[in-house]
């Protein structure tokens, strides 16, 4: 199973970014798919998650409105197109996948594959 996360860059804050993880190896339309970050020194927290089928759509509080997450079931690939970027953003993202019903969504235990990480870095 590989997960490959790319997108990310260097842009000023209220800019924009469109990350996307592509998968292979895996049922990808079984999966349901999130995206977490990582900032240097903190520990990993939740960004959004899109369920297998695409009808259940959570964000954490901290994007909600800005960040959009998206599937693409039959090219086997995750999106998130980030919008209105503050410079609090900045982190490493990573993409996971989730096969089933365990810990909650928001939490990094319930996912089974990650992906490398794509750094995100907003300028003030």
């Amino acid at each position: 199973v590989q997960l490959q996360a790319s997108g990310g860059g260097l842009v000023q804050a209220g800019g924009s970014l469109r990350l996307s993880c592509a998968t292979s190896g895996l049922t990808f339309s079984a999966y349901n798919m999130a995206w977490f970050r990582q900032a240097p020194g903190k520990e990993r927290e939740f960004v959004a998650v899109i369920t297998w089928s695409g009808g259940r759509i959570y964000y954490a509080d901290s994007v909600k409105g800005r960040f959009t997450i998206s599937r693409n079931n039959a090219k086997n690939t995750v999106s998130l197109q980030m919008n209105s970027l503050k410079p609090e953003d900045t982190a490493s993202y990573y993409c996971a996948a989730d096969s089933g019903p365990g810990a909650s969504y928001s939490s990094a235990n319930r996912y089974v594959y990650w992906g490398q990480g794509t750094q995100v870095t907003v300028s003030s």
